[in-house]
Parts: structure tokens; C-alpha cells; sequence
């Protein structure tokens, strides 16, 4: 009959999973809860401190379009100079 092979990957599978859960429940030991744990304060930032932030920011941010605007400017003429050296 058809079938057999499926029925014993199935026991084999159920037979590792049962060993799998009792390794799991030994090492329950290492588990532990966060319920104990003082979180740091950290400075508030101030208004002038979130300007700088944020003008730094935009300048980078120009930068890298200006890098990419450059690296796509060169990558589409070295096409184009290929395609009309192919023709």
C-alpha cells in the first residue's frame, strides 16, 4: 500500500519534536524576567541641540543625492558611449 513512507516521516517527526521539548524544558533554568530592571535616564535634547541635529542631517542627506546623482550621470553616459560604439 501508499502511504507508508509519509506515516513514518510523520512518527519520526512527532518522535524528534517530543525529545526537542524535553531539552527545552532543562535549560528552562537560563530563562528570567525583565520586571526587576531600572531603565537609564538620558538627557532630554534640547531645541537647539535637535536644530543642529537636524541641519546636519539635511546636509548629509544632500550630499549622498549629489553623490548619486553623479554616479548615475556617469553610469548612463558610459551606456550611452557603449551603445553608440556598438552601432
Amino acid at each position: 500500500m501508499g502511504g507508508e513512507g509519509a506515516m513514518m516521516a510523520a512518527m519520526n517527526s512527532l518522535k524528534n519534536n517530543r525529545s526537542l521539548l524535553t531539552k527545552r524544558k532543562d535549560n528552562s533554568a537560563l530563562e528570567g524576567s525583565y520586571s526587576n530592571i531600572e531603565l537609564k535616564e538620558f538627557p532630554k535634547a534640547t531645541a537647539v541641540q535637535l536644530e543642529n541635529i537636524k541641519k546636519r542631517i539635511q546636509i548629509k542627506n544632500r550630499q549622498n543625492r549629489i553623490r548619486q546623482l553623479v554616479a548615475v550621470s556617469v553610469f548612463l553616459s558610459v551606456v550611452i558611449a557603449f551603445l553608440i560604439y556598438i552601432k
